[in-house]
């Protein structure tokens, strides 16, 4: 009975995986490039203010696209469920998934002996790199040529070269 039991629950992710949506990974990730950029004052904690703007910042993101997802699309289709509700909040949350790395990197940045301002390069080029992840791993799940993904990571690239420009010109 419990052996029927773990396979139907791998059968579950198995199924959960197969039909993964990568745009709440990329969205975030850019959500977390753009808290980088945007944090210009921090006050006497910056790394952990910083890390802590990045979380929360997903989170709120987050919540804002389920309560979207919910009120605005799904009601209007059919009355909401427990499970509705749930599979709304499961599909979304690579948007506080994408914030986790380079919070991480935040976090770490101390012990590879980084100042507040390198903590904050090594947080956007950690979102960057998770965001041309993101995209590529959706680019190949979509059944994209080579070509097709390559063309994604260039677009990507792009965007991702457009932040960096943004910090560089906002100076902090």
């Amino acid at each position: 009975m419990l052996d029927k039991f773990r396979a139907q629950a791998r059968a579950r992710r198995a199924e959960r995986r197969a039909h993964a949506d990568y745009t709440g990974g990329v969205y975030g990730s850019l959500l977390a490039a753009s808290v980088v950029v945007g944090a210009s004052t921090l006050g006497a904690f910056p790394r952990l203010e910083l890390a802590l703007l990045l979380l929360t910042t997903g989170i709120v993101f987050w919540l804002a696209h389920v309560h979207a997802q919910l009120f605005g699309a799904r009601m209007a289709q059919r009355s909401l469920s427990r499970g509705s509700v749930l599979q709304v909040c499961r599909e979304e949350w690579p948007i506080v998934e994408a914030a986790v790395p380079p919070t991480v990197a935040v976090l770490i940045s101390p012990l590879l002996g980084l100042d507040v301002q390198g903590a904050a390069w090594l947080a956007l080029a950690v979102a960057l790199i998770s965001q041309m992840g993101w995209a590529t791993a959706a680019a190949r799940r979509a059944g994209a040529v080579w070509h097709q993904v390559v063309l994604t990571d260039a677009v990507n690239l792009v965007i991702g070269l457009l932040i960096v420009a943004l910090k560089l010109a906002l100076k902090h």
